[in-house]
């Protein structure tokens, strides 16, 4: 790790110790934007690290901020960090101007293109957009008659947006584009690589989250079994419940394993099956976790006076965005299958002697 990624990993998460507490975090999912948090957070300029300065952006790379994500995730930040500066990637690499307010994304939802007078036509639903009641723009991929795929960024105030959340009360809105124009050079073509490697990054981001929510739930359940006595000592003690401790200690483990390998590799890029694997990992890790933690907390872990379910409930959200474990093993299982005669190779990215048929 660098330093300066090391200090900016210290500062925004004394930033949001302070700032996330269990009581913000509840008002945040009754509806409550909290403009205080976002405005300390713009104020250091942590969101848009990973765009340029030339652009607009705080400079870093693309390391710096999946750490961040990572650590919005631990303190369960109630706050559209990591879709705000992947919007603003988007738009960075697309060669279109980046926002200076707050920014959302819709990069699996088709918007029709229609290319009139001057500029351009958008029309379309944007069905599952984080945080878009919050947002000022969101950036959308869609494609014209030709099926030429177009990238663009539309400001909210001409959408139409219908609110819906997740299970742990995170804005998911459907937002309507209905004849949103553009001018000529609002609007960039872009190729299906770029796309793919943006749903990508989106999904990697909730490996991210979901690797410094289990970290945060391993803490909060250790504390408790110090805390909390049965039988005239703590549960921790109990042999069962060091068990039950060890084996979500393993599962953090290797979850955070799989996010410093992302941090530590992304910017030299991640794999569209390397991505798989790490959102199956985080997937399997949230399940198991997430019952263990409540297994050890009891009935405690369930209640509003508990912050558990903060955590947890995100894991069981970010779970199921970007590609749930099963679609993602049965894509992965499809390129094996497509790399049966060289699978070593495959794996190992690196040629492998071709088995001859006997």
């Amino acid at each position: 790790m660098s330093e300066i990624r090391s200090m900016l990993e210290d500062t925004v998460s004394k930033v949001l110790k302070d700032l996330c507490t269990k009581e913000l975090i509840t008002a945040a999912e009754k509806g409550e934007f909290p403009a205080m948090l976002w405005k300390t957070l713009e104020e250091l300029g942590v969101t848009s690290v990973g765009i340029s300065e030339e652009r607009g952006g705080s400079g870093g790379d693309l390391g710096d901020f999946m750490s961040l994500v990572k650590t919005a995730g631990y303190y369960a930040a109630p706050v559209p960090l990591a879709e705000n500066i992947l919007s603003n990637i988007a738009l960075e690499k697309s060669g279109l101007p980046i926002s200076d307010q707050i920014s959302t994304f819709s990069f699996e939802n088709e918007i029709e293109f229609d290319q009139a007078d001057s500029g351009w036509v958008l029309s379309g639903k944007a069905k599952y957009v984080p945080w878009a009641r919050n947002a000022k723009t969101i950036t959308v991929l869609g494609k014209t008659f030709e099926n030429k795929r177009m990238i663009a960024n539309v400001s909210l105030e001409n959408c139409e947006a219908r609110h819906h959340e997740n299970l742990a009360g995170e804005p998911r809105d459907e937002v309507l584009l209905n004849q949103i124009r553009l001018n000529e050079h609002e609007v960039k073509d872009i190729d299906n690589i770029m796309i793919s490697e943006f749903i990508n990054l989106a999904a990697l981001t909730r490996v991210m989250l979901m690797a410094g929510a289990l970290e945060r739930t391993l803490e909060l359940s250790v504390t408790y079994t110090k805390e909390r006595t049965q039988f005239g000592r703590p549960i921790g003690k109990f042999q069962a419940v060091q068990q039950n401790l060890a084996a979500l200690a393993g599962e953090t483990t290797a979850s955070l394993a799989v996010a410093d390998f992302i941090i530590s590799n992304i910017d030299s890029k991640i794999s569209a099956e390397e991505a798989a694997m790490a959102k199956i990992q985080l997937g399997d890790a949230a399940e198991a976790g997430s019952r263990i933690a409540h297994q050890v907390h009891g009935a405690m872990g369930f209640t509003d006076e508990h912050s558990l379910h903060q955590s947890t409930r995100r894991l069981w959200s970010w779970r199921d965005e970007f590609g749930s474990e099963s679609m993602l093993a049965r894509h992965l299982g499809e390129r094996v299958l497509q790399h049966s005669q060289d699978l070593w190779g495959f794996i190992t990215k690196t040629p492998g002697i071709k088995a001859k048929n006997i």
